[in-house]
């Protein structure tokens, strides 16, 4: 059995995010229903619903699964839906499109490779699709895809989907967006989803799905930066085995090899990689985002929380870190409190030095000397941590550029940070 996963049928993370009533719901029960990947009793059921009801089929009621969010008619947590086709596998983020869950947009989106952005054709760019993209671009996510939903509400019109593009370019044209796409799209309908839309020819790009298969993520992960977070030490009681000591992680960067010359945070101690082994069996070379088990040529004290690097690539080492952060409790952030600080596989405490300001997501702006930091509000500290930390930055590398907050007394994670270049 092959340790690597063909090319074909790699794993795209995406998540889904517009304003109350842009249809993410019928977007994703469309992508499952047309490719074939609900069960039989899912879809007896929901054709019973609808005769009852006297409605045509409502594939939003694929996604909506909590009781309370059917009742209120929205989506209130972030949902993991998980569908394949021939070409690839993909998760999917559903998260929901009021302000006040900020958090759990940023929650969903925090592993994504892609973003699909709804907008309702009738009501055009309004504020939180501003909000929706900024976060998304301050989260890292490499692409996006901008759907432009209801086409058939507006006579799938041309120049209705000219002109929100037009609308886009000036706030895109602000933000770090390597890849960008413009869908248009009927969910409700298909039109543009799975299989191209005879109701709109002068479309001449691809369907989203087509799109989310073909699209190229083989370069999102940081191949450079070798990284290796060590989880856990592998040391079998069996006598069999009394000389063996493993370093199990997850690599967060770069390409490591046996025989790569390697050196060991914080110790500063150098060594060399024997072997790398998967859950697979031994391995040429192991790159993100690859579980491993490591050997070293020497016998070094290496513990949960140390990190193997390249001897001429080592990350920034400090207790002094800058982020910018997600508020996640009601209790709000103030300088000079204390929490535990989570960053790759260490745990340390940490103390929030100082509050430079909040940003206004909607237009961009910051608003400076502000007292403190509320749920679902996003700004920039500093934090002075127990112990230093190996860092990159998060535009560098998103699993070793972010951290968590959980508060003390409750366990509770009140905060997720993207350390600043």
């Amino acid at each position: 059995m092959s340790d690597q996963t063909p090319p074909e049928m790699d794993l795209l993370r995406f998540t889904t995010a517009g304003s109350v009533d842009d249809g993410k719901s019928t977007l994703i029960g469309r992508l499952m229903y047309d490719t074939k990947t609900i069960f039989q009793d899912q879809l007896d059921s929901l054709q019973r619903l609808a005769v009852q009801r006297g409605e045509t089929l409502n594939l939003a009621l694929l996604t909506d699964g909590l009781r309370a969010e059917r009742e209120q008619g929205i989506t209130i947590d972030v949902a993991y839906r998980y569908f394949s086709t021939p070409h690839r596998k993909f998760i999917i983020a559903d998260t929901p499109g009021h302000i006040q869950y900020t958090r759990n947009m940023v929650t969903g989106a925090s592993t994504a490779n892609l973003a699909i952005i709804l907008i309702d054709a009738r009501n055009g760019v309004i504020e939180q699709t501003h909000r929706h993209i900024f976060i998304a671009s301050l989260l890292g996510i490499p692409h996006f895809i901008i759907c432009i939903n209801k086409m058939d509400l507006v006579e799938f019109r041309e120049d209705v989907y000219e002109r929100i593009k037009d609308d886009l370019k000036g706030f895109v044209a602000k933000l770090s967006i390597p890849d960008i796409t413009f869908i248009p799209i009927s969910a409700l309908l298909g039109d543009n989803v799975v299989n191209p839309s005879v109701n709109m020819p002068w479309y001449k790009g691809p369907a989203l799905l087509y799109t989310l298969e073909n699209i190229n993520i083989t370069s999102d992960e940081n191949l450079v930066d070798c990284r290796f977070p060590v989880q856990y030490v592998i040391r079998p009681r069996n006598d069999q085995y009394h000389d063996y000591r493993g370093y199990a992680g997850k690599i967060s960067g770069g390409i490591f090899k046996p025989g790569d010359k390697v050196k060991i945070l914080p110790s500063n101690l150098s060594s060399e990689i024997t072997s790398i082994e998967s859950p697979s069996g031994p391995v040429t070379e192991a790159f993100p985002p690859m579980s491993v088990v490591m050997q070293l040529q020497d016998d070094i004290d290496i513990s949960r929380g140390d990190m193997i690097v390249r001897e001429h690539n080592q990350p920034n080492v400090s207790q002094d870190i800058d982020l910018m952060i997600c508020w996640m409790s009601s209790t709000p952030l103030q300088p000079m409190q204390t929490y535990i600080l989570r960053h790759t596989t260490k745990e340390t405490k940490a103390m929030v030095r100082n509050l430079y300001y909040k940003l206004d997501i909607n237009t961009l702006h910051r608003i400076e000397n502000v007292p403190d930091l509320g749920l679902n509000e996003i700004g920039r500290i500093s934090v002075r941590t127990a112990q230093p930390l190996f860092y990159d930055s998060y535009r560098r590398n998103r699993a070793t550029g972010s951290i968590i907050l959980i508060d003390e007394r409750t366990n509770e994670t009140v905060g997720a940070g993207m350390i600043r270049d």
